[in-house]
């Protein structure tokens, strides 16, 4: 299924990320909420050869819910840079719509 929406805007407000996407849906995204679901496999774990996720233990401290900025990857995700320097989440935009509920 082709994907048919991108964000038309990105916006940092208070603890929020607020997204009004290119088919007239707005999300907002509590920050907290978003660090805590970082698909990054420092965050989220990878498999290994036998197909085991080990999910690690997150160390969220000082500046982790913190979002210093952001950029686009490519025609398909957004990724956050924290505080706390952690950078490496690539949020695609189906991701992130599921994050919203919408």
């Amino acid at each position: 299924m082709q994907q048919t929406f991108h964000p038309a805007s990105v916006q940092k407000i208070g603890g929020e990320l607020a997204i009004a996407w290119s088919d007239g849906i707005e999300s907002y995204l509590p920050l907290e909420m978003l660090r805590k679901k970082c698909p990054c496999a420092a965050c989220e774990g990878e498999p290994d050869v036998t197909g085991h996720v080990v999910k690690p233990r997150q160390n969220l401290g000082k500046g982790s819910f913190d979002l210093v900025g952001w950029q686009m990857v490519g025609g398909y995700a957004i990724q956050p840079r924290w505080g706390d320097g952690h950078d490496t989440g690539l949020y695609t935009y189906p991701f992130l719509r599921s994050l919203g509920g919408k």
